[in-house]
């Protein structure tokens, strides 16, 4: 236990007790869950927005998240503790007992599973749970045992534009598999990127992501490059579909080859200063291309 790090739990005051507890929902995943939600809502809207009822679904789905996200460091506070980047997080530090996390997590959990089924529909509250066991049951376990967990982590992570969908339309169309795809796709960039960077700390605490075992980097930047190519083609098909039309297709075509350019420029060097640009620029990537969707889509 690394309790020097961070705010050690003998001087954790009342007045951070709140900010503690924001930390274990994990608010840049949670970030990323309101804007793909609320993307998948907004295009799977038929007539009219109904701004609140969306409201209704992204804080819903954002509670099964923050939930999922709180569990997910009670499951992990060993190794979390054997981490650098996460030796400070509330659990593995002290400031938080175990106990608390898992009660916080589990409240969560089923506070947003029963907004979500008063909010919205049976469709999308089931998407919720299925996404979170999935994560908690399958993805997180897997992650000491086998370099296969980002590609099982993927489904559940992309799992988030099908509730906004569903919760809009009350079925999953083809289009709503789409926006799946995209995001299923964009997560390994992303996540390739963070585990580039941080691939000590993770040989450290037994993780075994694909960059712990790929010193020269050739496994990572491959997979980082294929999928990035893949999303490309995968991610003009809302044009094809009809879901958007010609200038959504260009928009989407010049992003995908910047991505990919970035992609290109950071496999040259595999270094870490590299790996964080295309970080971000994973970051930037998806917001543009998601409000690209929705602009052609109102704007036609």
């Amino acid at each position: 236990m690394r309790a020097s790090v961070g705010i050690p739990a003998s001087i954790a005051t009342e007045n951070s007790r709140p900010a503690l507890f924001l930390a274990l929902t994990k608010p840049d995943v949670s970030f990323l869950v309101v804007m793909t939600t609320a993307a998948g809502y907004a295009l799977g809207t038929q007539g009219p927005m109904d701004w609140l009822r969306m409201a209704h679904t992204v804080f819903g789905t954002t509670l099964i998240a923050a939930g999922t996200s709180a569990l997910n460091h009670y499951i992990e506070r060993d190794s979390d503790a054997l981490m650098r980047r996460t030796a400070s997080r509330p659990l593995p530090s002290g400031q938080l007992q175990p106990r608390e996390a898992l009660w916080f997590g589990a409240s969560l959990l089923f506070a947003g599973t029963l907004y979500l089924a008063l909010a919205s529909n049976a469709l999308a509250t089931l998407l919720g749970i299925l996404a979170s066991a999935a994560y908690l049951c399958a993805y997180t376990p897997l992650k000491r045992r086998t370099t296969l967990a980002t590609f099982v982590g993927a489904f559940p992570g992309a799992v988030p534009p099908l509730i906004g969908w569903a919760a809009a339309r009350g079925m999953i169309t083809m289009d709503a598999w789409v926006l799946y795809a995209v995001l299923f796709l964009w997560q390994f960039p992303h996540f390739d990127a963070i585990s580039w960077i941080y691939r000590e700390d993770y040989r450290r605490a037994g993780i075994q992501m694909v960059s712990v075992a790929d010193q020269e980097g050739t496994r990572t930047f491959r997979q980082i490059l294929l999928t990035a190519a893949l999303l490309i083609p995968v991610s003009l098909l809302p044009a094809v579909t009809g879901l958007a039309g010609a200038h959504y297709f260009f928009g989407a075509l010049v992003l995908g080859i910047m991505l990919v350019e970035v992609c290109l420029w950071t496999a040259a060097a595999k270094s870490n200063i590299r790996a964080k640009w295309l970080m971000h620029a994973t970051v930037l990537h998806l917001p543009l291309l998601l409000g690209l969707l929705i602009y052609d889509k109102f704007s036609r």
